[in-house]
């Protein structure tokens, strides 16, 4: 048997903790692990129950879901963030993902939106739809650095990695890389993971991001 993926729940508000709650514990394969008002509350929770994915809300009283974002990444890298925010153009959620996040979820989700985000993000995937990449990297771009004077690291990239390079860079998932290049997921997410590692990116949305940069988006 599967292990479930172990959910924890940061939002200050509680009924929508709870509603969270009975959606995600609906699901077979899920478990809400523990919940957290603000985020001193998360990160030590987070340290206390290791999640595999944390919902972090952004604005809450005290310290706010960006900084407690980087905390957990920073020391848990194995733990997945999934913002919580009101609306896609959130300022704060960008923040949120600049400190780590592996992606956004919106308060007015579909029940079937939340739990496909929750399981993107713990398996890997980065929980951002091509709207939202686009809108990522028009927020980041302004301050993104040059990279004129930087090696390339997309040189060492074979060019099936290449190819898989820009899927990533479109916000694709491995099933959509899969269907698209014509390959399977296992072989997609071999060519995910050594992607990564080329480019020493911490996760899918920093090679969005990397991507960008080196002009292959």
């Amino acid at each position: 048997m599967t292990e479930s993926i172990r959910v924890l729940l940061v939002d200050d508000q509680e009924l929508i903790r709870v509603g969270f709650r009975l959606v995600l514990e609906a699901e077979p394969d899920m478990v809400v692990a523990g919940e957290a008002a603000d985020g001193d509350e998360a990160i030590r929770r987070a340290r206390e129950l290791r999640p595999d994915v944390v919902l972090m809300d952004i604005r809450m009283p005290g310290l706010d879901g960006i900084a407690a974002t980087e905390a957990i990444v920073s020391s848990m890298p194995g733990t997945r963030v999934l913002v919580l925010t009101t609306f896609d153009l959130d300022e704060y959620a960008f923040g949120a993902i600049r400190a780590g996040a592996s992606g956004f979820l919106l308060k007015d989700a579909q029940r079937h939106e939340m739990t496909s985000a929750v399981r993107s993000v713990h398996r890997g995937d980065a929980a951002l739809s091509p709207r939202i990449t686009r809108r990522l990297l028009e927020h980041l771009g302004p301050r993104l650095p040059s990279v004129e004077d930087a090696s390339d690291p997309t040189a060492a990239l074979t060019e099936r990695e290449r190819d898989v390079f820009r899927t990533i860079a479109r916000g694709l998932t491995n099933a959509e890389i899969a269907q698209e290049l014509h390959l399977s997921e296992s072989t997609v997410k071999t060519h995910v993971g050594r992607v990564l590692m080329k480019l020493e990116a911490r996760d899918r949305i920093h090679a969005v991001i990397l991507a960008h940069q080196y002009g292959m988006s």
